[in-house]
């Protein structure tokens, strides 16, 4: 049987892959979308999808379908969130991508530029670790480290995390040794 990671990034790129065909097409029929989305969940085995269709900067479709959890009866609505795990990774580097691509910054640009309050624990490496360091993990934290500030769910905001990064001791130099936490501080809209 497939694990429900998979069926969860199945489903999610089955209905990205309609969505943007049909925002494309600009043809939007929304019991089409219906009879997908509802088919795709059967086929995947999954309770709940929440999804959105954005087209030129607008919102042209946003809704949830089935149920949170199986066996609950808590529905998804379009303000649902599902953990997708490291997917978010791939996103974060997208987004940044677009940033870089529209001048907003860049990949060497010091993180201290875009987020003036991130400290690591050596002063030096706080000046010089830039945004590529941290989403190609080699910004000298050992593996896993700084993890549990984040997962499994924490009370934590993005800012109390950020803040915590300074108290993490390095493990190398400069260098690669996986793990999440460096996701975290890249820069954001976020104002938590």
């Amino acid at each position: 049987m497939k694990t429900a990671p998979r069926r969860l990034a199945a489903v999610a790129v089955v209905l990205a892959v309609v969505a943007v065909a049909a925002a494309h097409a600009g043809e939007l029929d929304p019991r089409d979308l219906d009879a997908y989305v509802e088919r795709a969940m059967r086929e995947f085995e999954v309770p709940g999808v929440a999804l959105a269709v954005v087209r030129d900067g607008r919102t042209v479709v946003a809704r949830g379908y089935g149920v949170r959890r199986l066996g609950a009866p808590a529905p998804v609505d379009e303000h649902t969130l599902f953990g997708i795990a490291s997917n978010t990774k791939a996103f974060t580097c997208a987004a940044l991508a677009t940033l870089v691509e529209e001048g907003r910054l860049a990949w060497d640009d010091p993180v201290t530029k875009h987020l003036p309050a991130f400290q690591m624990h050596d002063p030096w490496v706080t000046r010089e670790v830039t945004v590529r360091d941290l989403v190609t993990h080699r910004a000298g934290l050992g593996l896993g480290a700084g993890d549990l500030m984040w997962w499994p769910s924490t009370d934590f905001s993005r800012a109390e995390i950020v803040a915590g990064v300074r108290h993490l001791a390095p493990a190398t130099d400069f260098s690669f040794d996986f793990q999440d936490l460096r996701f975290t501080p890249v820069p954001s809209r976020s104002t938590d």
